[in-house]
């Protein structure tokens, strides 16, 4: 079964970015622009991680991780943010996030950082 991977972030580049990046290699992805939307989709679906925007309007990526990690505790995120300070990323730590990325990020970093929050789970290859 391949991971499925939830992209929370109010860009919209940045979430078409990630989501063909990931499907490219093979997982599957879902987009929410904001904490509520991606609140919605976690009541609708599994995920195996969350990319998340610490930035955002409305309920913003801490706030958004504190009460996924109530209901979830193990469930694997990453914090994404374009401002990424000294003090933003052990605050994320602190929160609950298993890894940080900072913007931008390339294709390549992206998926190094999914690959090592899910290790073992990676997508499944097509036989051909």
């Amino acid at each position: 079964m391949q991971p499925t991977i939830l992209i929370v972030d109010d860009d919209p580049q940045v979430r078409t970015l990630c989501r063909r990046t990931l499907e490219g290699a093979g997982y599957l992805a879902r987009e929410a622009g904001n904490g509520k939307e991606a609140l919605a989709a976690i009541g609708e679906s599994a995920f195996d991680l969350i990319l998340l925007d610490l930035c955002m309007p409305g309920k913003d990526g801490f706030e958004f991780l504190e009460s996924v990690r109530a209901e979830l505790p193990k469930l694997k995120i990453v914090v994404i943010s374009g401002f990424m300070s000294a003090t933003m990323l052990p605050a994320a730590k602190l929160f609950g996030a298993t890894a940080t990325l900072a913007k931008p990020f390339s294709p390549d970093s992206l998926l190094s950082a999914v690959r090592q929050a899910l290790p073992g789970k990676g997508p499944v290859q097509a036989s051909g």
